[in-house]
């Protein structure tokens, strides 16, 4: 009789082989269908090949051009274009312009778009943060004469339109007409610009958002004289959100807005080059309170920002020479702010 040393071989339970089994094709399943999944929203939203025009901002994230094609219903989900973009690696290749596209486009087709810079012809962009006089050369630049474009931005011919019921008779169209991009064709004037431009703040101005500019204790001109400068001292949203904060607790307090962009805008009204030094009505320097109209034109952004201020307490803030806004409280951590991440455009 021969005897072995070896071991029984072990034998797994019946119940955790078919558990580790079924484990298995679940697994398999939900990656499967996960796949599905990806691979229809990457597929066109419809059949309909009607155009839109769709602008992407200079500086827009991959998650805000994700967000604003689901919400302009161009693509069918925002996280399957985000993936997408993200396994091709090609985030940083996204160019900013105005596109045309089509829900019957799949994302590989619109992404290829976006990154080829692919942008739509006979559109006349207003850009943000632009002055009035700024649109105005843009328009004339467009295609249309001088005399129609100072017809067109003449207030008096839009005295019934909805988005300028809270602005002063007596003011300009500065800070009303919203940056976008619109269709121009041979028979198109430059009045049908501005007045899709002033249709397109109107549908931002909602109830809502004025109920909330009258929580901050502003009439909505008075918030979108805010926003103006909000949009031209930051482009961030976040930074925004807070620079709003700053400013609506110096109104409160009564404490000088101290803005480089109010009193530079003061400056050019006046024909001078831009300077914090120069004295007028908008030099927020020497003046309290907020100035006279907006100093430019606002996004959405900006009068969300004004609208839905951040929670925080500071007092003070300074974007960096790397375009990092730094914020403070007192007066000493300010300066150490500038001295520290200021170096170059604080001392020109």
């Amino acid at each position: 009789m021969k005897y072995t040393s070896q071991p029984a071989k072990r034998r797994w339970p019946r119940r955790i082989v078919i558990l580790l089994l079924v484990g298995i094709v679940l697994i398999g399943g939900a990656t499967a269908g996960v796949r599905y999944v990806y691979n229809k929203n990457l597929g066109p939203l419809s059949s309909n090949p009607e155009v839109q025009i769709i602008t992407v901002d200079q500086g827009a994230s991959v998650d805000e051009i994700a967000t604003k094609l689901q919400q302009e219903k161009v693509i069918r989900s925002s996280w399957a274009f985000r993936l997408y973009v993200s396994s091709k690696e090609v985030g940083k290749d996204l160019k900013a312009g105005s596109y045309e596209l089509a829900a019957s486009q799949s994302v590989p087709e619109i992404v290829s778009q976006l990154t080829r810079g692919k942008v739509a012809t006979n559109l006349v962009t207003l850009l943000p943060g632009r002055r009035l006089d700024q649109l105005r050369t843009t328009l004339v630049r467009d295609g249309f004469s001088e005399a129609d474009v100072d017809k067109a931005l003449d207030p008096q011919r839009y005295a019934n339109n909805p988005a300028l019921v809270d602005k002063p008779a007596s003011v300009s169209l500065e800070g009303y007409l919203y940056p976008d991009s619109y269709q121009k064709t041979a028979a198109t004037d430059p009045q049908t610009i501005v007045l899709a431009a002033l249709d397109q703040m109107n549908t931002y101005l909602t109830p809502d958002l004025r109920s909330a500019f009258a929580r901050q204790g502003l009439s909505t001109y008075e918030a979108i004289i805010l926003a103006s400068i909000v949009e031209k001292e930051v482009p961030r949203q976040q930074d925004r959100e807070q620079v709003a904060q700053v400013f609506l607790k110096r109104l409160r307090i009564g404490m000088k807005l101290e803005s480089d962009a109010t009193a530079s805008y003061g400056a050019i009204l006046a024909g001078q080059k831009p300077s914090s030094a120069y004295d007028s009505a908008y030099n927020t320097y020497t003046h309290t309170g907020l100035t006279p109209t907006p100093i430019s034109n606002v996004t959405i952004s900006s009068l969300k920002a004004v609208a839905n201020p951040a929670s925080t307490d500071w007092l003070y803030f300074v974007s960096g020479d790397d375009g990092t806004t730094h914020f403070s409280k007192t007066l000493a951590e300010h300066e150490s702010n500038v001295a520290q991440y200021c170096t170059k455009l604080c001392n020109p």
